[in-house]
């Protein structure tokens, strides 16, 4: 447990807002919308009025469900200064799922953009005193005295309490020990299975702290931050590390499609960017797949000494094309796919990636790019905050991912049972994850536990590694490799049918190009891992909000 009070989640934020008073803290990107620190510090001081004048007491739950917005920002730092607890809802939950956690977790307050009320009524959450608007502050519903609780009389009991304003000298969080519960961040979409992680100010502070000694961000950095913040992955490093720092985060409320985020991108020209490898994926087979098909440059990539020129030139275009300011790209989430991966590295673009989860509130494992990080890992363990072992390795040294350190979660909320199996006897944290370490303590993830499939004879079969290697066949938008209760392996394909139509291919022609890819894919498999049938799936497949496929929507459609 971190003590010393310059890690105190708390005090981190109350010593960033009195030393950054006049900075500024957010912008929402495409609007007029740019509050500094002080700015910031009176929404939240307005706020824990608010929540004064609703009866929260500390440790009461506070749920926020919208697009990431200043609002957004207030709503989450004013619940966890104030004693009581976040519950980060992300907006692309459907109605009765949130209407699920909202009322699983015991919420008292709700704050919402008006689009995600829309789905929701107010006797479908009889425990929630009050709703209010994350686009405006207005009002939604009130249990409560309207006269009381609405912006105007909040405005006034602010003046009234601080006559004079409120400055910097006049900020005090109160005190809050590391070891209080911060957040209940929920983990599904799927209604009655989710489960709340309850996360102490300790994880918190833990990744802020890592953020800020391995300088992924500092005073004056600026954020593109365009993860939902209701993720742990965006929440920890695009907002709190950048808030604690002193840094300006840029928040993106629309969906993050590679046309808004490069325009973003030369228009902040971020110090450091944070993605899911989905982003970076469609950006490099945008961007870089149709320069390096080119016969001219595929030729010369084939060439020693002349190939390190063209890399540097598509390295060069790909910095600027991200705004060419940032120091590094963290990658994570998700797994990244190999082949990119590797070219992106071949030609020292400057990424690493990431290993994490919500139950770490998220980071376990991470190399900067600069330190040197192996390829096709994940860095290794956090120093001083986190602890990799592998479980019961195999002949190979693979087994399941097991932590332990700052950042863990305290268990699940009102779930006994799902938090007894999710630890091991002697207290190290289950990720369901398959991975091993390499002989200088670098993580390598080979897929889930679930998902990992066997063989007729007993062999490990890890169906992301195939999934990678058919995602890089052209006209291949996405794909899944299941397997038939006769043990034989099929691949579900979702073709991109932009890539189609611009080619002219027929049905026929794209179904006798996909069996060739087959044949092309298992030439590069061991024969227990080759795939026997090709199946064409019509649209995307349904993903989580960090944009992992849902696979389990899938499993009985072979």
């Amino acid at each position: 447990m971190m003590t010393e009070e310059k890690y105190n989640f708390v005090k981190m934020f109350e010593r960033s807002f009195k030393a950054h008073w006049e900075m500024p803290a957010v912008t929402d990107y495409g609007t007029d919308t740019t509050l500094t620190y002080g700015q910031l510090a009176i929404n939240i001081e307005k706020l824990h009025i608010l929540f004064k004048e609703c009866g929260v007491k500390k440790n009461d739950k506070i749920a926020v469900m919208g697009k990431n917005n200043s609002n957004w920002v207030a709503v989450y730092l004013a619940t966890i200064t104030y004693g009581a607890i976040i519950v980060p809802i992300l907006q692309d939950f459907r109605a009765n799922d949130a209407i699920h956690i909202i009322n699983h977790s015991g919420s008292k307050l709700l704050f919402i953009s008006d689009i995600n009320w829309e789905g929701i009524d107010l006797d479908q959450i009889p425990n929630v005193l009050a709703v209010v608007s994350l686009n405006d502050w207005h009002p939604i519903s009130l249990a409560l005295d309207p006269k009381k609780i609405n912006y105007e009389a909040i405005a006034r009991m602010f003046k009234e309490k601080h006559p004079e304003g409120y400055w910097a000298k006049d900020l005090h969080f109160d005190e809050r020990s590391n070891e209080a519960i911060g957040s209940i961040n929920y983990t599904s979409g799927t209604t009655g299975f989710s489960k709340g992680v309850i996360t102490p100010l300790n994880a918190l502070a833990g990744n802020i702290r890592y953020g800020l000694e391995a300088k992924l961000t500092f005073e004056g950095a600026r954020h593109v931050t365009f993860l939902p913040l209701a993720h742990a992955y965006g929440c920890a490093f695009d907002f709190l590390a950048c808030l604690a720092a002193g840094g300006h985060t840029y928040l993106i409320g629309r969906t993050p499609s590679p046309k808004i985020l490069l325009k973003a991108f030369d228009e902040i020209k971020p110090t450091i960017i944070l993605s899911v490898p989905l982003i970076l994926e469609k950006i490099y087979k945008k961007m870089i797949v149709p320069q390096i098909q080119k016969p001219p440059v595929s030729w010369v990539l084939k060439v020693p000494f002349l190939d390190e020129v063209v890399c540097s030139k598509i390295r060069e275009q790909l910095v600027q094309a991200f705004g060419g300011e940032f120091k590094q790209m963290i990658i994570g989430g998700a797994p990244l796919n190999p082949e990119v991966e590797a070219f992106l590295t071949r030609i020292k673009f400057p990424m690493s990636v990431g290993y994490g989860m919500t139950e770490c509130a998220p980071l376990i494992t991470f190399t900067p790019y600069d330190e040197g990080s192996k390829l096709y890992s994940c860095g290794k363990p956090l120093s001083g905050i986190m602890e990799v072992k592998i479980d019961e390795p195999n002949s190979e040294g693979i087994g399941e991912v097991v932590v332990r350190g700052e950042n863990t979660m305290s268990g699940y909320y009102k779930n006994a049972q799902a938090t007894k199996d999710c630890f091991t006897k002697d207290g190290w944290l289950r990720t369901g994850d398959l991975g091993m370490l390499d002989e200088d303590g670098y993580l390598f993830i080979k897929g889930r536990c679930k998902t990992m499939l066997l063989g007729a004879s007993g062999q490990n079969i890890y169906p992301e590694e195939i999934e990678a290697k058919i995602n890089n066949m052209p006209f291949v938008l996405e794909s899944l490799v299941l397997q038939q209760e006769d043990n034989r392996l099929v691949a579900l394909i979702c073709p991109d049918y932009n890539e189609v139509d611009a080619s002219g291919l027929t049905r026929e022609q794209l179904d006798e190009y996909m069996e060739d890819a087959r044949r092309q894919v298992n030439s590069e498999l061991a024969s227990y891992e080759q795939i026997s049938i090709v199946k064409l799936y019509p649209h995307e497949f349904e993903k989580t909000p960090k944009k992992s496929i849902k696979r389990f929507l899938y499993t009985n459609m072979v």
